[in-house]
């Protein structure tokens, strides 16, 4: 790959000439702007971090990559990156992923070479040798939910594990007797702990079985499919926690078109408190991330590493809150009635 100073012996200039004309920082005159032009053509040179650090100076933008914007939980997330951002002077660019590992590969090509003074990874496709080449170009970054290493990138995610007890234990309390989980993707750490944490709530439970489990893929479409398998499987299943509000969307849809009164017969819980959940019907119970606060939070770390404040690199786990709704708290006037 040229460098800026491949550009500079190739017009036969010097590279302060160059970072003038790529930077608009001082005058060049016309006959020089058309030989670095020539160069760069020539050399086919993309400018990059090298020409941002010479030139001294910042652009105030970062990126947010995202592994799924259609996703209520990442659209809240970038709202709230953005308006952080904005307030300290920056403008957000957005990259949508589809969890596709290749396609991320493309944007942090394509964002190296740009004037990006930072990146938020919200994808779950970032992996170690990115991570290392970030670092050697200088290109701070943090990372939601998980990253390659906890000490070159903070970290900010929930209490993934404490929140899915959180969600078992208040089915239990509401007299639920045969609780069944489906479950996100377990190569990622927040579908992981979920289960985990299902689990742990019900490691007392004499009647728990494997076949209570099924995956969904944090999608709509397959909380239906999975829905639909348990009950086939466990006719007599009370309770569904779901590992994310989409999949327990599908669900009531699934227990709807079953004839089955979600709340009463069913009772069902979600997790991420998207906006979505407060007009599905019945109104679904969730455990709700703060992500607004988790949005916020990354973003004012990787501004603080980009300007040299962040002292360092760690976990950031923020606390998560049970709110419950229509399609539990029927059931629980129910049972306080017996």
């Amino acid at each position: 790959m040229a460098t800026i100073r491949d550009v500079a012996k190739l017009a036969g200039v010097s590279v302060a000439t160059i970072s003038r004309y790529l930077n608009k920082s001082g005058y060049v005159n016309a006959e020089t702007e058309q030989t670095i032009r020539s160069a760069i053509s020539k050399l086919n040179y993309v400018p990059n971090h090298v020409a941002r650090g010479l030139a001294g100076k910042k652009t105030n933008t970062i990126a947010l990559l995202l592994p799924d914007i259609s996703n209520l939980f990442f659209s809240d997330l970038a709202r709230a990156v953005e308006d952080v951002a904005a307030m300290y002077g920056y403008t957000v660019i957005f990259g949508n992923s589809d969890d596709q590992g290749f396609k991320e590969k493309k944007y942090i090509e394509t964002l190296k070479n740009k004037y990006i003074d930072g990146i938020i990874f919200a994808s779950y496709t970032f992996e170690r040798d990115e991570a290392d080449m970030l670092t050697k170009l200088g290109i701070p970054f943090v990372c939601l939910d998980r990253g390659p290493s906890e000490a070159t990138s903070s970290i900010v995610r929930a209490k993934n594990r404490e929140g899915a007890v959180m969600a078992v234990r208040h089915l239990l309390e509401i007299g639920c007797r045969k609780i069944a989980h489906i479950y996100g993707p377990q190569h990622l750490v927040t579908a992981k702990e979920r289960l985990i944490g299902y689990e742990q709530a019900l490691a007392d439970a004499d009647w728990y079985s494997p076949s209570l489990l099924e995956p969904g893929n944090f999608r709509i479409a397959e909380g239906i499919k999975a829905t639909e398998e348990l009950m086939s499987r466990h006719p007599d299943i009370d309770g569904i926690f779901a590992g994310n509000d989409q999949m327990a969307i599908g669900s009531l849809k699934a227990l709807n078109r079953m004839g089955i009164s979600v709340g009463e017969q069913v009772a069902v819980c979600g997790f991420d408190g998207i906006q979505t959940t407060e007009i599905t019907s019945p109104e679904l119970t969730t455990v709700a991330q703060p992500i607004y606060d988790m949005g916020a939070t990354i973003s004012r770390l990787l501004i603080k590493k980009i300007e040299g404040k962040l002292d360092e690199d760690k976990l950031y786990e923020l606390d998560v809150k049970l709110i419950i709704r229509d399609s539990t708290s029927r059931r629980t006037s129910t049972h306080e009635q017996t």
